[in-house]
């Protein structure tokens, strides 16, 4: 049974119940009633979504896995990420043989062989392979950002971006690699980084041939070739091809800089920044020799290193 099926099962229970328990977030339009959230005034049919969504806004994460401790919104998010811990992957693609833990997560991947995009801005008629993909698309018109961070005050289009945003200020890294026990703050970063143990690199450029561990990086890859840079900057007019540069360069004009250092307080205008900095305060040195065995703070001062040992 669906989820929405379940809520509109319950639904026909527990309408009295809801109205008296949750008198100042229900409304009526046309006969049916709604539940509309008192912070982003979005309405839904059902409590059980309803309920859902305020999550969003209050951080909550009821499911916890209890092989990891990581914690979800959805009792079905829960289900998903279990599949990680138990191998289990029984959605294969019929194309290339790669394997998933839900169909969802099939269907997505097989749009990357078909290039179907089925979800269209009616703004711009800019198209996208998932829905939530046009959703965050859609505010870059409206310029909403719905999600604030409790700590910062900084806003963000996605829900997602704000639950990665404040790992910042955690340090919270739940993702952690089975073959070395390097952690990551993001799941793609810990894919991204397995690929460096297997070798894989299964997105290929059909123009030069050369292969990447990430669809996005192919992407960036194929406009080296036809010459696009669809980012603009309002203020300046530079132009860049991946929007990343250009939220960093905004920041030459604006004189933000959204990372503060929780130990001194120093702010920073990149999280990179901000990761090398710390490591003033805690003395880490992640970057070893592999030669000697020195440690370093930063890559590129272990790269200068180990040109001492090349030379000798």
């Amino acid at each position: 049974m669906t989820e929405n099926k379940m809520c509109e099962k319950k639904a026909q229970h527990n309408t009295q119940w809801q109205r008296m328990n949750f008198p100042n977030d229900i409304k009526k339009e046309k006969g049916n009633i709604l539940y509309q959230c008192d912070i982003c005034k979005k309405s839904f049919s059902y409590k059980c979504n309803f309920t859902t969504h305020k999550r969003i806004h209050t951080g909550e994460m009821p499911y916890d896995c209890d092989m990891c401790g990581k914690s979800f919104f959805q009792r079905s998010e829960l289900t998903a990420h279990k599949h990680i811990h138990i191998g289990d992957k029984p959605h294969h693609c019929d194309i290339c043989g790669k394997s998933f833990s839900t169909n969802r997560n099939l269907t997505y991947h097989k749009r990357i062989h078909t290039g179907e995009k089925p979800y269209h801005c009616d703004i711009c008629g800019k198209s996208f392979s998932q829905s939530g993909n046009l959703t965050y698309h859609k505010h870059t018109h409206t310029g909403e950002k719905p999600y604030d961070c409790r700590i910062c005050g900084k806003s963000f289009f996605r829900s997602s971006a704000l639950t990665v945003h404040r790992r910042i200020h955690t340090g919270e890294k739940p993702y952690h690699c089975d073959i070395c026990g390097k952690s990551y703050s993001v799941s793609s970063n810990l894919t991204y980084h397995m690929h460096t143990h297997t070798g894989e690199k299964p997105f290929d450029c059909n123009i030069c041939g050369k292969s990447f561990f990430r669809s996005s990086e192919l992407t960036v890859h194929k406009r080296i070739h036809t010459g696009g840079k669809p980012y603009d900057c309002d203020i300046c007019g530079k132009s860049f091809s991946q929007l990343n540069p250009l939220t960093r360069h905004k920041r030459v004009h604006t004189g933000e800089k959204p990372y503060d250092c929780d130990i001194c307080g120093k702010s920073f205008s990149r999280c990179s920044h901000l990761t090398r900095h710390r490591r003033i305060h805690t003395g880490e040195k992640p970057h070893d020799c592999d030669v000697c065995g020195k440690s370093f703070a930063e890559k590129s001062h272990l790269k200068r290193h180990i040109s001492v040992h090349h030379d000798v």
